[in-house]
């Protein structure tokens, strides 16, 4: 599954990466070395922190869903008091 962005978060993110090639490394980039960049970045480091995402979010449910019944569980026929056995 690759991961594609919306234009409009591409056109963001080409102007983040050449601000910060160019405050970070004093060096200016234009639009396709901005876009080379994110390409890499969307194709090669996106993923493992996209899986390592998933994989925190299917943990965190996965711990709530096991104490479902601790947290969702109500005793049944509460209404009556127990009634004491007769000897």
């Amino acid at each position: 599954m690759s991961i594609e962005l919306p234009p409009e978060k591409l056109k963001h993110l080409h102007a983040s990466i050449k601000r910060y090639v160019a405050e970070e490394l004093d060096q200016e980039i234009g639009d396709l070395k901005a876009g080379l960049m994110l390409d890499f970045v969307l194709k090669e480091i996106a993923p493992t922190i996209y899986n390592q995402a998933i994989a925190d979010a299917q943990a965190y449910f996965q711990a709530r869903v096991a104490d479902l019944e601790g947290v969702c569980f109500e005793e049944e026929f509460g209404y009556w008091p127990p009634q004491r056995r007769r000897s």
